[in-house]
């Protein structure tokens, strides 16, 4: 992350995709904001960001960022203690103002991620347990991305990689009615997707 970059995000100040903190050894709070950023209970898919040795005012606080520091917080996803592994980065950003560890969180695509058993969650500019229908949306999208190799995207591939005769000859004509097929004006990508072999986004 650039001295820029991290500069636009204190400008934001604290929302659901971010949490400043002047701590360096509050290992329960850093961890827990892992968790609410992994979970990514808003659904928007971006990563979140700790950012340690800024106030909740945007301002640098004087905070030395440490070889230690870092290795600390890059161990956050290993030791344990957050189940499923989260992907996150760490990583110092010096400025004329002064220092900051940043610490980036993708969220995860196994969801609910917990802390010690407990599921985090971001709410705003406020971090909770979530409750037990926030854990079922989580949940469901676990579910809903856990599929099976032949119902994943094949990703790079285009509509003219397919073997047409094999779905209009072979298979199409052996699942829908002839007369069903006689009205069908649609273009073959329409036709895939009613069938689940195409994904029009």
């Amino acid at each position: 992350m650039t001295e820029q970059e991290l500069r636009q995000l204190m400008a934001r100040h604290e929302a659901d995709r971010l949490e400043f903190t002047t701590s360096t050894t509050d290992t329960d709070k850093f961890s827990e904001a892992v968790c609410a950023f992994a979970n990514n209970l808003p659904g928007h898919g971006e990563p979140g960001y700790l950012v340690i040795g800024v106030d909740n005012n945007g301002r640098f606080s004087g905070t030395q960022i440490t070889d230690q520091l870092l290795q600390n917080l890059g161990g956050l996803r290993a030791n344990g203690n957050i189940q499923p592994l989260p992907s996150i980065t760490a990583e110092k950003v010096v400025t004329g103002e002064g220092e900051a560890a940043v610490v980036t969180v993708y969220p995860s695509p196994l969801p609910p991620v917990r802390y010690r058993g407990r599921v985090c969650i971001r709410l705003g500019l406020r971090r909770d347990d979530a409750t037990e229908p926030e854990q079922r949306i989580l949940i469901e999208r676990r579910v809903s991305r856990a599929r099976t190799f032949d119902a994943l995207p094949c990703l790079g591939s285009q509509l003219e990689d397919l073997n047409r005769p094999l779905f209009l000859i072979d298979y199409r004509e052996h699942v829908i009615a002839p007369e069903i097929i006689a009205e069908n004006h649609r273009p073959l990508s329409q036709q895939l997707a009613s069938l689940r072999f195409y994904d029009l986004k």
